[in-house]
């Protein structure tokens, strides 16, 4: 049992990526030394990228150590008894200075089956956006398999899938088997079920120094599309100092929080909380103790933490579970 706990903030997990760039540095203020760093994962319990927190009395533990100790008061008597001592989200910052691969995500039953895992429902906010910056999302119009694979033959892929200009503020919802990519030009805060599961179907040719091209998993993506067009773009409300809905899904929910003065927070013990600050900066008073973040920061708060106080000037995502 931990006494006392606090407002968690983790140690970035930085990932190399062929379309990386140094937006997580220039825009998000994250220590990456490289040209190339695609990802910021913020809070992981992914095998082999477990977060580390980065604060307080619990600096040097482990999520996975953290929520062993303190499984209620860290996740929440509902996400307990749910899913157990499993942390069931994962939160990243991306950069995209080239378009990432086309891709696609299995459903929960799928990657059960396949990869002892969970699927990968994801939403996007999207943080900075250049001119004409864009993301593809689903098929224009309905599609089937043999259409697919007849326009991945020709490379022409393209041709058949929904391509959406984007701008700062634009939130996409994505469901398991919507084919998508993220487009060169953007940095993304997203929010997804804790899984690594990608299956990549094009990613444009491109080869690494060595000459070599990127696995694809052309045959596992067939059954795992969906081939329906879909509506992903999600509007909602930025009513100032309110938790304005956004997502509301079985995996997470996320509000739009406009903080500009000072709000006073109440919330049950059933859910964590986790609030991603995309643009400006705030202050969070518990226990007396004023915590500071600014924009690219990442913050759990524990379940067992019921009341505080937010102040300052900010855009803030902030996700639970209900």
């Amino acid at each position: 049992m931990i006494q006392n706990l606090y407002p968690l903030q983790f140690e970035p997990i930085l990932k190399e990526r062929i379309w990386g760039g140094e937006k997580l540095k220039t825009v998000l203020n994250k220590a990456i030394e490289s040209t190339t760093t695609g990802e910021s994962w913020e809070l992981s319990t992914v095998e082999g990228d477990v977060s580390i927190v980065a604060n307080g009395i619990l600096k040097g533990k482990s999520l996975l150590e953290v929520i062993d100790e303190a499984p209620n008061e860290i996740l929440g008597t509902a996400v307990y008894q749910k899913f157990g001592k499993q942390f069931p989200l994962l939160f990243k910052y991306l950069d995209a200075r080239e378009d990432l691969s086309i891709q696609v995500h299995p459903n929960d039953a799928l990657a059960k089956e396949r990869h002892n895992s969970f699927g990968k429902t994801e939403m996007w906010y999207i943080m900075q956006a250049d001119d004409d910056a864009r993301i593809i999302v689903g098929f224009k119009e309905k599609s089937n398999a043999n259409e697919y694979v007849e326009n991945l033959k020709n490379k022409s892929l393209l041709s058949i899938l929904d391509d959406v200009k984007v701008k700062s503020g634009d939130v996409f919802f994505l469901e398991t088997g919507t084919v998508h990519a993220i487009g060169a030009g953007l940095v993304v805060a997203e929010i997804q079920q804790t899984s690594d599961i990608t299956y990549r179907i094009y990613d444009f040719d491109r080869v690494d120094a060595q000459g070599n091209g990127r696995e694809l998993h052309i045959d596992q993506a067939l059954d795992a599309i969906n081939y329906d067009k879909v509506d992903t773009y999600k509007e909602y409300d930025k009513e100032v100092n309110q938790s304005n809905g956004v997502v509301d899904c079985p995996y997470f929910t996320t509000n739009f929080v406009p903080l500009d003065g000072v709000i006073s927070v109440e919330k049950s013990a059933e859910s964590f909380t986790v609030y991603m600050c995309v643009e400006g900066s705030f202050e969070l008073d518990y226990n007396d103790v004023k915590y500071s973040y600014k924009k690219g920061d990442t913050v759990l708060i524990p379940a067992e933490i019921k009341e505080f106080v937010l102040s300052g000037k900010a855009s803030i995502l902030e996700i639970y579970i209900s």
